[in-house]
């Protein structure tokens, strides 16, 4: 690469001692460069006298193929440099049916793609279960899960939003009109949507072990694959079902949301990639998430912090 570098600065100058003024270095190493790549070549480059520097036929045919090295040699540089600070590549994450509608999917997905706007983001959807099998075996670098029972010692997660479940139903349904929140033991009773169990869903587990902490298993009249077909089942009257506080965004006339009481009646959103994944790109995702849930823990302390402080001033 040096031999090329002298070679087309002699060539573009014509002129030893301008060419060595130009790459900082003295005329005679440079007359020596230029002699050993002549001679490693097995051709003369240059003609020269006391008077001018003239390039030979094979040194102009030569300048020609040594400057298209050069520059694929500083391309190769500038994109392994980008790809080293993760500014160019591909990130494939997948996400479950539902993660579009959480606020924390939006802006991780949204500021990813404003600050790298050379990276290809492939986002697949999928289940939570199927995901981590992906993640686990390279198809995937990441996914936006539901949390994992148990999570494989493999995978890294970092929560990015937490939400109330709430009660879905018709909104001339009887427990609808029931003053205040209601309890997962109210729906005992009731038909109930759910989720396919054979999908892999977090959440479908999520629910059924809410349902027997309360006593009873749940009377599933219906099973889906996705999250609007079952608000549509909800609405058609085909039952009950318990869905994130998230999804009251979807605008779907004649259903309710009803909170449930129970502590544990919430569900959390994850970020996931394996333990061992060394991508520029992906740890910069995984760490904006992290910040993303520091402040979020941060902002509830500074709010109470703020009311305390406006309580002693009273």
């Amino acid at each position: 690469m040096r031999h090329l570098r002298y070679f087309v600065a002699v060539a573009e100058d014509l002129h030893f001692g301008r060419a060595a003024n130009r790459l900082g270095i003295s005329q005679p190493p440079l007359s020596q460069q230029i002699l050993a790549l002549e001679r490693e070549i097995g051709a003369r480059l240059f003609e020269r006298s006391n008077r001018r520097v003239e390039l030979t036929n094979a040194g102009e045919n030569f300048l020609k193929e040594a400057k298209e090295v050069l520059e694929r040699v500083d391309a190769a540089a500038i994109r392994a440099e980008r790809i080293h600070r993760g500014q160019v590549g591909e990130v494939r994450v997948g996400f479950f049916g539902s993660a579009p509608f959480v606020e924390g999917f939006q802006k991780l997905v949204f500021d990813f793609r404003a600050e790298h706007p050379d990276v290809d983001l492939i986002l697949e959807e999928m289940p939570t279960y199927q995901q981590v099998d992906a993640i686990l075996d390279g198809r995937l670098d990441l996914g936006f899960v539901r949390p994992l029972q148990p999570k494989p010692e493999s995978i890294q997660s970092v929560e990015i939003s937490r939400e109330r479940l709430m009660a879905v139903m018709r909104a001339d349904h009887p427990l609808a009109d029931k003053p205040g929140d209601l309890s997962v033991a109210d729906l005992a009773e009731e038909p109930m949507v759910l989720y396919a169990s054979s999908i892999g869903s977090g959440l479908y587990q999520k629910i059924v072990d809410l349902c027997r902490d309360s006593g009873f298993a749940p009377n599933v009249a219906q099973a889906a694959n996705a999250t609007p077909t079952m608000m549509g089942l909800v609405a058609a009257g085909m039952g009950i079902s318990i869905l994130p506080e998230s999804l009251k965004r979807l605008p779907l006339e004649g259903l309710k949301f009803v909170p449930l009481r129970e502590p544990k009646a919430q569900t959390a959103v994850w970020l996931a990639k394996r333990w061992d994944d060394r991508s520029s790109l992906v740890r910069h995702l995984f760490q904006r998430a992290s910040r993303i849930k520091a402040k979020a823990s941060a902002e509830p302390a500074e709010g109470a912090e703020r009311k305390k402080r406006t309580l002693k001033a009273r």
